[in-house]
């Protein structure tokens, strides 16, 4: 049984060559007996135009075809030859024009016919090229191509009945897999599965050992909603073909939609890690298997299964960088650091693997790697924006602000102009940058243009306002940003400090304390909004709950290098 695609390939314009060097002589010859006509004339004429259609000299070639169609109306040649330059050229309806009157001259001639049946078609007159393709399978009754075709156009115009006849009459000069699949198509579209899942059943049996049947015959039981069918299916071809990784996803598949987990997973595991796929299948499958499960199960189970695959290619590129991702996930940064540089050992062209290094570096602030290694990307991938932000919040993170600033630049200078989110995150960035710099000019300039990129981001407006409320400066406009985040985001932790810290500033202590108290109750809530606690206590003349609140803020880390001295002596320094 021959296998080609799965629908009925129509035959191309371009491949339907009727003026081939035998038969244009032969044309030519016969007019040599015409004494109505300049053979010498048309004879120049003819092979002028071949030679340009063959030189790819398309207007050329139809110049000259359209005046051999006035020295001679009554030869079909330059009508189909102008109807295949016409049809090249997306100039449809002269195409159709002219293939009609060739058709008109030649009334026998097949290529003729199926030519315009082609042209018909594409203009989307399924219908009518039908019948031309139906016409021909009649009359060519040992060619079984017509008859494909003519049931391939009847599809299109959604004829399904016409379509099985003339599939029908074609396998009768042999079995096909194309014109058997179509003919799956064309029930499931009638919706008799019944007799889908016979023609299926069919080829299994003329080919028992073809993975791809049995994977037809499940899509057309599952197309009815019959799951335990569909299951049934993969279980007799797993008998027959026991340990096919294609046979046991099937199976994974129906024991699944049968509430199977156990046997599922069984045959997912067999399945990924047969050594008998390709590793790109073997990911594709493990990826839809992971996206199936519980989000608590995901990466254990991943993990699981790429230790195997990673035993079984121990020096694929990919393999390691999708166990490093797992490794990531799971908080387990360095190890995973260790998979993508061996990845990149492997396959240095990967820029994703490389930009993962680098917010692996990040995310550890281990800044001395994330400068070394953002230099060696950027030589590989100078224009890559991200690359020099990581280069720039390397810097930033040493306190290294000149080159941190030089970096954030160059990084915004790469972006597109149409990516404004990117921008606005980077001008946020550069503004941060530049706050820690005492550049507060240019850090107020860098925020601004974030927010008019992305007037509604709730991190660069509360962070703003917090850099503001540290310089005492312009606080009504950093109370409104400020107000305008926790809209946004409200009960924000962070955010209700930043409040809390603004209303501070501008004495208000009460609303201060009621804002920070309450930031100050988030389990995640950092040494800072204690520290700030502690300070708001002690301008409530509290100094016992400012101690307990410094200290808190100490334990949690908070890095005001006064804190030891307000602790130690009770009292508020600013």
């Amino acid at each position: 049984m021959r296998s080609h695609l799965l629908r009925f390939i129509a035959v191309p314009l371009f491949a339907i060559l009727f003026a081939n060097n035998a038969h244009s002589q032969e044309v030519l010859d016969t007019l040599a007996h015409r004494p109505d006509i300049n053979y010498v004339k048309i004879n120049d004429v003819f092979f002028e135009a071949t030679r340009a259609k063959q030189h790819g000299d398309v207007l050329k070639a139809m110049e000259l075809f359209e005046e051999l169609a006035k020295l001679d109306p009554k030869n079909p040649v330059s009508f189909y030859e102008l109807s295949q330059l016409y049809a090249d050229d997306r100039k449809v309806d002269k195409a159709e024009a002219n293939i009609k009157k060739a058709v008109a001259l030649a009334k026998d001639n097949k290529w003729y016919s199926i030519s315009y049946a082609a042209i018909l078609a594409g203009q989307g007159k399924y219908a009518d090229a039908a019948a031309i393709a139906a016409e021909l399978a009649d009359k060519e009754n040992g060619d079984a191509s017509y008859a494909g075709q003519a049931a391939d156009y009847y599809e299109r115009a959604k004829d399904y009945r016409s379509a099985l006849k003339y599939i029908d009459k074609a396998l009768v000069l042999g079995s096909d897999e194309d014109l058997l699949v179509m003919k799956i198509r064309i029930y499931l579209q009638m919706k008799q599965y019944d007799k889908a899942a016979e023609v299926g059943q069919q080829m299994i049996a003329a080919d028992p050992r073809n993975i791809r049947y049995y994977k037809l015959l499940g899509d057309v039981y599952e197309s009815n909603d019959m799951p335990e069918k569909a299951l049934k299916v993969y279980q007799d071809a797993n008998k027959l073909m026991p340990d096919e990784p294609l046979i046991e996803i099937g199976l994974a598949d129906g024991y699944l939609k049968m509430k199977d987990t156990a046997n599922f997973r069984k045959y997912v595991r067999k399945s990924v890690t047969s050594p008998r796929l390709e590793t790109a299948t073997q990911l594709q499958f493990l990826y839809v298997y992971i996206q199936s499960l519980k989000e608590s199960e995901q990466t254990s189970e991943g993990m699981s299964i790429l230790s195997v695959l990673l035993q079984q290619h121990p020096d694929d590129p990919k393999l390691l960088s999708t166990y490093g991702d797992f490794l990531a996930s799971d908080m387990r940064i360095d190890s995973a650091i260790v998979l993508y540089k061996r990845s990149i050992a492997l396959k240095a062209s990967d820029f994703e693997v490389w930009s993962r290094l680098l917010n692996a570096y990040a995310f550890q602030n281990n800044s001395d790697s994330l400068i070394k290694y953002s230099e060696k990307v950027m030589r590989l991938f100078p224009n890559q924006a991200i690359v020099h932000y990581y280069n720039s919040l390397g810097h930033y993170n040493k306190k290294e602000y000149q080159p941190a600033v030089k970096a954030m630049n160059r990084a915004i200078d790469m972006l597109p102009d149409n990516d404004t989110k990117k921008q606005a995150e980077f001008y946020s960035m550069l503004g941060e940058i530049y706050n820690a710099a005492k550049q507060f000019a240019e850090s107020d300039k860098a925020f601004d243009q974030s927010l008019k990129d992305d007037p509604q981001n709730a991190s660069v407006l509360n962070n703003y306002a917090y850099f503001l409320s540290e310089r005492g400066e312009r606080l009504s406009k950093a109370k409104e940003m400020s107000e305008q985040s926790l809209n946004l985001r409200p009960n924000e932790s962070t955010f209700l400090d930043t409040y809390g810290w603004i209303l501070y500033k501008m004495g208000d202590y009460d609303k201060a304390k009621e804002n920070i108290e309450k930031a100050a109750t988030n389990p995640r809530a950092d040494g800072t909004i204690f520290d700030h606690l502690g300070d708001i206590y002690f301008k409530l003349n509290n100094r016992a709950k400012a101690v307990e609140n410094w200290k808190l803020a100490k334990q949690k880390g908070a890095p005001n290098p006064l804190l030891d001295k307000k602790i130690s002596e009770e009292k508020l320094y600013e």
